[in-house]
C-alpha cells in the first residue's frame, strides 16, 4: 500500500521472487515524491519534490533490474553543489574528491582525508549504511572509518574546517536533515550525501525524476504485477486478502489503518512517532537563468543558501524549534543545466524549497526570492511566472508529508538508527506478515528505493518460513 519509490521497489523484489503484487496508490497517479509536471508553463518541466540522486543512482538494489531499459538515464551538473558567501567567495562541490578540496584553501586535506577513502569504498560502504543500522555489519573495519565522524553534531565537525567555504559547503548538505546541528549524529546525513555523490555524482533523471517512477512501475507490471490507483484505504477491513502486506506510509496513517490489531506497544510508538521541520516550495520560471554572482552557482545543479555555517545552524534551529526565521535556508535546483529539455527555449524552470517550521501556515515565498537575490541581484526581475506548495498542499499532496516533512520522520539519533520504534526488525509492524518500507524506515528518505527492498527481503524470508 503506497506507490511512492519504496512501495514500487518493495512490489519489484517481491515480483521477482514469483509473489503475485498488487500496489494500491491514494493518489490518481504512482510515485510519491518521485512525480514531475508542467506546473508553470506547458513543455516547463518541474520536479515535485525529489530532484538529485547521489542515493539512487548507486543503488545496489536498482543496479540490478536494468531500468535502462525502461527508458531511465541519468544526467550530471557540471558542478554538484555550490554554496555562495555574502563576501563573494562560495564553496564548491565536485564529484571529484581532489577538485573540491583543491578549491579548498587550507582545508584541502582535512576535506581529501576526511572523504578520501570513504568515496573510493563507498559501493562496499554502501552494504552497511543503506539498511538498518542494528545488525553486523559486512565491512566492520570500513564501517567504523566512515561511522566515527557520523555520530559527532555537525556544528562539532564543522570545527575541522578552517574556511569558511568549507564550513558552509558541509554544513549546507548536513542541513538536509532537517535537524539542529547542534545534536549527536546531526553530521550523518551530510557525510552520507557527500560521500555518495564523491562516488557517484549528485544526477538528475532524464526526463524529470518522474522517469524513475515510470521504469519501476513499467518493470513491475512487465513482472506481473497490478497497480491500482485512487485507492483510498482508511481501515484495514478495506484490504483485499493477502499473505503479506507491506506499507510505504508514515507510521501513524498505518497506525491508523490498522487500528487494534496493531500490538499496544507498536500502535503506541507508531502513534508517538516525531515529524520533523516543514518545506515550501516554489517553482519559478526564470527568463535567462539566474544571475548568479558566484560564477560555481551559474554551473552548479545544487544551490544552498543559507550564507555561513553560524548562520545555517541558527536558522535549522529556529525553525525545528517552530520559529520562521527572516532568511530561512533555500535549497535551489537547477536540473536544466544537467537536462536541458527540462527548458522552454531561454526560460528555465527552477526548483526551490526553504525549510520552515512544520505546519508553517504563512508565505515563505517572498523570504526564498530574497535568499535567491542577496545571492543573484537581479533574479527578482527575471521571473516570469511560478507554482506556490505551502506545507499543507505539501501534505495533500503526498500524505507522508507530514505537516510538510518531505523526510518522513525527524531524524533525530533515535529515529534515525531505530526507524519507527526500537526493535532488531524495523521493516517489521508487530503482526505476521505486515510490515514498513516507508522512508520512516532504514536506510531514510530518497529514491533509491532501498526501505522498500529491506522489507521486501523481510516480507520474503516469512513467505519461505510460512507460505
Amino acid at each position: 500500500m503506497g506507490g511512492g519509490p519504496n512501495g514500487l521497489a518493495a512490489a519489484v523484489a517481491l515480483a521477482k521472487a514469483g509473489v503475485h503484487v498488487t500496489v494500491l496508490e491514494s493518489a490518481d497517479q504512482v510515485g510519491g515524491g518521485t512525480r514531475s509536471g508542467e506546473a508553470i508553463l506547458p513543455g516547463l518541466l518541474h520536479d515535485h519534490c525529489s530532484a538529485f540522486h547521489p542515493m539512487a543512482v548507486g543503488s545496489a538494489f536498482f543496479k540490478g533490474l536494468g531500468l535502462q531499459d525502461y527508458g531511465l538515464s541519468w544526467r550530471w551538473p557540471e558542478i554538484d553543489c555550490a554554496h555562495p558567501l555574502d563576501s563573494g567567495d562560495a564553496g564548491v562541490l565536485w564529484r571529484s574528491v581532489e577538485q573540491t578540496a583543491s578549491g579548498l584553501g587550507a582545508d584541502e586535506d582535512r576535506w581529501r582525508l576526511l572523504f578520501g577513502s570513504p568515496a573510493a569504498d563507498f559501493d562496499s560502504l554502501s552494504e552497511d549504511i543503506m539498511g538498518p543500522m542494528l545488525r553486523l555489519p559486512r565491512h566492520p573495519l570500513r564501517l567504523a572509518r566512515f561511522g566515527a565522524p557520523t555520530l559527532l553534531p555537525g556544528s562539532v565537525l564543522a570545527r575541522c574546517f578552517t574556511t569558511e567555504r568549507a564550513r558552509a559547503l558541509f554544513g549546507g548538505v548536513a542541513a538536509h536533515a532537517f535537524q539542529p546541528l547542534h545534536r549527536p549524529l546531526s553530521s550523518a546525513i551530510g557525510l552520507g550525501i557527500l560521500t555518495a555523490g564523491h562516488r557517484h555524482g549528485w544526477p538528475v533523471a532524464a526526463g524529470g525524476s518522474q522517469s524513475i517512477t515510470t521504469a519501476l512501475a513499467a518493470l513491475l507490471v512487465d513482472l506481473g504485477g497490478k497497480i491500482e490507483t485512487s485507492a483510498h484505504i482508511e481501515d484495514a477491513s478495506q484490504l483485499p486478502h493477502a499473505d503479506v502486506t507491506l506499507f510505504d506510509l508514515a507510521p501513524r496513517a498505518v497506525a491508523d489503518i490498522l487500528g487494534d490489531r496493531l500490538p499496544r506497544r507498536v500502535s503506541h510508538a507508531y502513534q508517538r512517532f516525531q515529524h520533523g521541520p516543514g518545506a515550501f516550495k516554489v517553482d519559478f520560471a526564470v527568463q535567462d537563468g539566474v544571475p548568479w554572482l558566484s560564477p560555481g552557482a551559474r554551473r552548479a545543479g545544487t544551490v544552498h543558501l543559507g550564507g555561513s555555517f553560524t548562520e545555517i545552524a541558527s536558522t535549522e534551529r529556529d525553525v525545528y524549534r517552530g520559529r520562521m526565521p527572516e532568511r530561512p535556508f533555500v535549497l535551489v535546483g537547477q536540473q536544466y543545466l544537467a537536462d536541458p529539455q527540462r527548458s522552454v527555449g531561454t526560460v528555465h524552470p527552477l526548483w526551490t524549497y526553504a525549510h520552515v517550521p512544520n505546519g508553517y501556515t504563512g508565505d515563505a515565498t517572498e523570504p526564498i526570492i530574497a535568499q535567491i537575490e542577496r545571492f543573484a541581484p537581479g533574479f527578482r526581475d527575471r521571473i516570469v511566472g511560478k507554482a506556490v506548495r505551502t506545507t499543507t498542499e505539501m501534505a495533500a499532496y503526498n500524505p507522508n508529508y507530514v505537516g510538510g516533512d518531505i523526510v518522513t520522520g525527524a531524524k533525530n539519533a533515535n529515529q534515525l538508527i531505530l526507524g519507527p520504534r526500537p526493535t532488531l526488525d524495523p521493516y517489521s509492524a508487530g503482526i505476521p506478515g505486515v510490515y514498513i518500507c516507508s522512508a520512516a524506515t532504514p536506510p531514510g528518505p530518497g529514491a533509491h528505493g532501498m526501505c522498500g527492498a529491506h522489507a521486501a527481503r523481510t516480507a520474503l524470508r516469512y513467505l519461505d518460513r510460512y507460505g
